[in-house]
């Protein structure tokens, strides 16, 4: 067993991380589809999509071939509605909530319209926004991704000046550098910040890290106000023995790598461990076997009813030829020479539901080995703990806290997405972007709250 890398042809690499999703082929296949919605007064699929997207009217423009109006539709609730069209969880929102499902019939397939509409925007460069004056107020936001972007693009709708500060050298922020290969690729990442860019009036300045190269104070000297997205990422620990070992490695280093490198630069090992049951651990999982790994077992100390992950985004895992071990928790990592070896774990049992609603798991006292050679951490991610104690920001443990306006404890200073709610969907970061521009605005007394 060895964990190396450039396991693959080109060929190979391309095919398994080409398009999952793919695209309508041409006009007619998205009318067709979009000829099928009932256009539901007080529709269901609106109410679950966290930005209030107006479905049935982007799909009706869809019908009677008012694209650009379908994609305005779209972009003035879900700035970012083109990367929503293709890593949401729509079975369990917009496209879940259908009233097909009802009829026993296929919903409607809003995510591959929607996808439709804001892809031909993006490659036609359409505007359709007109940022108005601007009125000499600046904000400084932290963080380029969903909940950022989202929230710098309404505020200079409305003729503010933002800035934007990011640590790493790309914007987008989970979209570019959390998310499977398959699902967006970096480049479209890429084309969807510039897109929101074009608007005019957002500046972003790569490669400045809260707590190193700004801080919160500074920030609050040189603007108006400011915005905190900066998200989650650093990787709950396992705190069990052996984590130390040669080929143990966290979930979002290993996709940070897959999205910032040439596929055939990321090692992988022969026989993979993957401990979660996520969205994360999906991806990982099925990035490791789209690697070239031999096995790929997904390890998880609860029963199939408690996943957190969806049906679908398991199926693909399914697909893909990964493995699944129910009620199982890592216990310890054993090694040789310094490298891992084995994956000890003990056998659990459900036990009393906990605050969450699901049944907790038991350990039963028995353990089993699976002999691995890489092991993906993927038991979730917790909050930058450290990072928001040093600017002085009220949180609970890491996360920051805010009021039913966004803001914080500091005066002007206000935060959402990820950063404010531990981690949920991209869609959710975009909202939460939305309504932290809505509380600044009326911060700054340019709308009425």
């Amino acid at each position: 067993m060895a964990i190396i890398s450039n396991r693959l042809t080109k060929e190979q690499y391309e095919q398994n991380f080409s398009d999952i999703h793919p695209p309508f082929e041409n006009k007619t296949a998205a009318q067709v589809e979009a000829n099928r919605c009932l256009f539901c007064y007080d529709a269901p699929c609106t109410k679950s999509c966290p930005t209030s997207i107006n479905i049935p009217k982007f799909i009706k423009q869809i019908s009677s071939d008012n694209v650009k109006g379908s994609a305005h539709t779209i972009f003035i609730s879900n700035i970012m509605g083109a990367g929503c069209s293709k890593v949401c969880p729509v079975e369990k929102l917009c496209e879940g909530a259908c009233v097909y499902n009802l009829l026993e019939e296929e919903p409607i397939p809003i995510a591959r319209l929607q996808r439709y509409s804001t892809e031909m925007a993006m490659e036609n460069n359409w505007q359709l926004f007109d940022r108005k004056p601007s009125n000499g107020k600046k904000v400084a936001i932290v963080g380029a991704g969903p909940a950022g972007l989202s929230c710098a693009h309404v505020l200079s709708r409305e003729g503010v000046d933002v800035t934007i500060y990011e640590k790493e050298s790309k914007g987008g922020g989970l979209m570019t550098y959390g998310i499977a290969a398959y699902k967006v690729t970096p480049q479209f990442c890429e084309d969807e910040v510039k897109y929101i860019l074009s608007l005019g009036g957002i500046e972003i300045k790569y490669n400045q890290e809260l707590g190193k190269n700004v801080s919160v104070a500074d920030l609050q000297k040189n603007y108006d106000a400011v915005y905190l997205g900066i998200g989650v990422g650093v990787a709950r620990k396992l705190d069990i023995p052996g984590e130390e070992l040669e080929g143990v490695v966290d979930a979002i280093s290993f996709i940070y790598d897959l999205r910032s490198k040439e596929y055939r630069d990321i090692p992988v090992g022969d026989k993979v461990a993957v401990i979660g049951l996520g969205m994360t651990a999906i991806d990982a999982a099925t990035q490791a076997k789209r690697l070239g790994a031999k096995e790929v077992t997904i390890v998880y100390r609860r029963t199939e009813m408690e996943k957190p992950c969806t049906q679908v985004e398991l199926d693909i895992a399914k697909l893909d030829g990964c493995g699944i071990i129910w009620l199982a928790a890592p216990k310890e990592v054993k090694g040789s020479n310094g490298k891992v070896t084995q994956l000890i774990c003990s056998i659990m049992k459900p036990g009393e539901p906990d605050a969450s609603g699901r049944r907790s798991p038991v350990d039963t006292g028995e353990t089993f080995a699976l002999e691995v050679d890489m092991i993906i951490k993927a038991a979730g991610q917790t909050p930058f703990e450290e990072l928001v104690n040093g600017n002085q920001i009220k949180n609970s443990k890491g996360k920051i806290v805010i009021d039913n306006n966004c803001a914080t404890n500091i005066k002007g200073v206000f935060a959402g997405g990820d950063a404010v709610n531990g981690g949920k969907e991209v869609v959710d970061a975009v909202q939460a972007g939305k309504d932290g521009a809505k509380a600044i605005l009326g911060y700054l007394k340019l709308i009425n709250n």
